[in-house]
């Protein structure tokens, strides 16, 4: 179960860089594409980033627009934070989750995510037991679904409450803006 173990000890040690590491400089597309892999644990091509994500995510309204075709640590912060959360997600409802807190700066949102994805990665790689037979990895991945599964029955409702809440604000203050 070497792979198992491997996994557990990314899942213990791996972590985005924080807001201070981020590079300084504005970066181009195909740097930003180049570094985006280095954020997050990945497995695969499959997950990785590409232009036309990035340019889909800024029609949206999830990300901001490029300062004169050049990416700085917002886009940064919001591109990890998106790429980690449409994995349980839609692409809509984690950029929106991402950006939801109006009153905190993007280096504080950045840093709660942070905070909030070593917690669960952590807690995630107590849970592997990497010497296990098949029934007990049969049974650990039984488990590890089913704890998702309740996760996001419980986060999606969260975010319908929060969108529901929302709208109910602009509705109310358009009303008496009226």
């Amino acid at each position: 179960m070497e792979e198992l173990r491997e996994l557990k000890r990314r899942m213990e040690t791996q972590r985005p860089a924080e807001w201070e590491a981020l590079p300084d400089l504005n970066l181009y597309m195909d740097q930003v594409i180049g570094y985006m892999p280095r954020q997050l644990i990945q497995y695969g091509e499959e997950e990785r980033l590409t232009s036309a994500m990035v340019n889909n995510y800024i029609k949206d309204g999830l990300l901001p627009r490029a300062e004169g075709k050049r990416y700085g640590k917002v886009h940064l912060a919001y591109l990890t934070a998106i790429c980690a959360l449409k994995q349980v997600l839609p692409v809509r409802d984690a950029g929106r989750l991402a950006a939801h807190s109006a009153d905190e700066e993007p280096e504080e949102m950045y840093a709660r995510f942070c905070g909030e994805l070593d917690r669960a990665l952590k807690e995630t790689a107590g849970r592997l037991e990497t010497d296990g037979d098949r029934g007990t990895l049969s049974r650990l991945a039984l488990t590890l679904a089913l704890r998702s599964y309740a996760d996001k029955l419980a986060c999606q409702r969260v975010i319908d409450l929060l969108w529901e809440t929302e709208w109910e604000g602009k509705a109310k203050k358009s009303k008496k803006e009226k």
